[in-house]
């Protein structure tokens, strides 16, 4: 179905490709997962493939790529389109219609579908994707995981032979994701489509079976495997993707990981009474539990309402926040978890004051948050939304971190430089100081966002998706920096669906569930609980599995063993 043959591609804009030696093909019916670290050129490569590339996005290429037999470069982007469908990791970017609906229908508009087939058609595959209850909604209105979902079905609606999804579980809850998974494999069953994943979240996309893993790196093809044979290897840590987390726990544990003990999944690994032993041997050797520092309140929120007010006839209002009362202690680290819409972006821009709530009081530090203006708050609360776009709007990378030292006023231009410069080298943007925003990923414009708000060294750091579209090198770099501000005495927060971030970094974890604050509790307590996970859309931890499978009753402990463990140990990715 698909073919690269010694292809190479470069951007008109950049001196060297961004490709290079490119030699891979894909099957009719196969499912394939391509990963690696961010800029290694796996959106580049997908582009090549349904023609943004090089009819939106000039450059020059070398070799050859085929689609069903034919070279891409003598086909039209129309013929192109009929034969692979994409599902973007910037979804913005690929909305149509001024409503759900309206964007669903677009290609059978365009295909002059009737009318009665085309109501039809847009009924079943928006309840396939779980949005048919926003039909009429603008697609802007939507939450980041509501947006992926009509990406999915406008693409699903159109009969094509290959189904590109760019990382497609980037803004989803952990729940919603694993139903996106469930989704993509039922397609592929029931279809017989060519599947193309291309993600970081290697363990949640292996929840279902894959093909083959492609590993790129710097431009090039790396490995071209099985999961089984790839997770035997030391590949994935070396190129900055991370493994499946019960994988790591079983290599502490001193078992080792061999293509025959099937473990690119908990339902079909291959284990030993003697490597269970191992897992239990090291759990029992664990460090002990950490002792609780004192606490002191920095942010204290009580009785939070908030409605969203509906401006159309047909629509009801939406109380997005119910009776909350929130508790952020000085120096730590807390994730707010839960599903899409549940509230906790909401939250967030209530309490940095671009939403005014309806009733409650926020006092940080013993002042009366209702009291300041949005610049005021900004000098102490500094928050870093989940689209990178919104953000944005300067040219230059260097202008858009310094932007908001600059604006403060009373700081040199010697010291802006000094800082811009230190936090760039931190978040992996250093090597593109000089270069336009417009030329990076989505993960490196992410990268920017942060950057330019660790720039100004708010006291509380309010982050929503932190590490969405970043590979586990860059993950960890951004993640470790904000773990030296928070223990210099910065307050983090962070917004996330990403269930390896909330165990590893979040001393505590704040649960919200139709706009109700359900749970407040360590993260191995929240993932071990199934009522929680249920009601909030979240995942059970596959270290849970693991200590199920080993014989071990005491799960949350080994959850939590295993955390300390890791905090314990130089485990992270070497600096770029």
């Amino acid at each position: 179905m698909i073919e690269f043959k010694n292809f190479g591609f470069k951007y008109n804009a950049q001196v060297d490709y961004t490709l290079r030696d490119i030699n891979l093909k894909i099957n009719p019916g196969e499912k394939v997962l391509i990963a690696g670290p961010s800029g290694c050129g796996k959106s580049t490569l997908i582009h090549c493939l349904n023609g943004l590339i090089p009819f939106a996005l000039e450059g020059e290429r070398e070799g050859t790529l085929k689609v069903d037999g034919k070279d891409t470069w003598d086909m039209s982007i129309f013929e192109l389109s009929k034969k692979v469908g994409t599902v973007l990791q910037d979804q913005d970017s690929q909305f149509i219609g001024l409503t759900v609906a309206e964007d669903l229908a677009f290609a059978l508009e365009n295909d002059a579908v009737e009318e009665p087939e085309l109501h039809d058609r847009v009924a079943e595959i928006s309840e396939v994707v779980n949005i048919n209850t926003h039909l009429l909604h603008s697609p802007q209105e939507l939450s980041g995981g509501q947006k992926q979902r009509v990406s999915l079905g406008g693409v699903l609606i159109e009969d094509v032979d290959v189904l590109l999804f760019d990382e497609p579980l980037a803004n989803l809850d952990p729940e919603t994701g694993k139903k996106a998974i469930e989704l993509i494999d039922e397609i592929h069953k029931k279809t017989g489509d060519t599947v193309i994943i291309v993600e970081h979240r290697l363990e949640d996309v292996l929840w279902r079976p894959v093909d083959r893993i492609i590993l790129m790196e710097k431009g090039r093809i790396t490995a071209d495997t099985t999961p089984d044979e790839l997770l035997s290897t030391e590949v994935l840590k070396r190129a900055g993707v991370r493994e499946p987390l019960y994988v790591t726990a079983l290599k502490y544990a001193g078992v080792e990981i061999t293509p025959e003990m099937k473990a690119s999944s908990l339902d079909t690994i291959i284990l030993t009474d003697e490597q269970k032993q191992k897992v239990r041997d090291w759990f029992k050797a664990g460090p002990l539990a950490e002792k609780k520092s004192d606490e002191e309140e920095i942010l204290t929120v009580r009785d939070l309402n908030f409605t969203y007010r509906s401006d159309r006839s047909d629509a009801e209002d939406h109380q997005a926040l119910i009776d909350v009362d929130f508790d952020l202690y000085k120096g730590e680290m807390m994730a707010i978890v839960g599903r899409n819409g549940a509230g906790k972006s909401t939250f967030s821009k209530v309490v940095c004051g671009f939403e005014m709530p309806d009733t409650g009081t926020m006092i940080m530090d013993g002042m009366d948050l209702s009291t300041l203006s949005i610049k005021e708050r900004a000098d102490h609360i500094g928050y870093i939304m989940q689209n990178p776009n919104q953000m944005i709007s300067k040219t230059m990378i260097f202008d858009e971190v310094a932007m908001g030292l600059r604006n403060r006023g009373g700081i040199t231009e010697e010291k802006i430089t000094e800082r811009v410069n230190h936090t760039l080298q931190i978040c992996g943007l250093w090597p593109f100081r000089n270069w336009p925003i417009s030329a990076l990923s989505y993960g490196q414009k992410k990268r920017v966002t942060i950057a330019a708000i660790m720039s100004m060294e708010p006291e509380i750091m309010i982050l929503d998706e932190p590490t969405a579209g970043q590979d586990y090198r860059h993950y960890t770099e951004i993640m470790e920096f904000l773990k030296e501000l928070n223990e210099r005495g910065t307050t983090v927060v962070l917004i996330t669906h990403d269930m390896h971030l909330m165990l590893e970094y979040a001393e505590r974890s704040v649960v919200f569930s139709d706009g109700r604050i359900i749970a407040c509790d360590t993260a191995a307590n929240i993932l071990t609980n199934d009522d929680i996970i249920k009601r909030a859309s979240l995942k059970e931890t596959s270290l849970y599995g693991l200590a199920k499978l080993c014989g071990i009753d005491e799960g949350q402990e080994f959850v939590s063993r295993f955390i300390r463990y890791e905090r314990g140990n130089e485990r992270h990715a070497e600096p770029l």
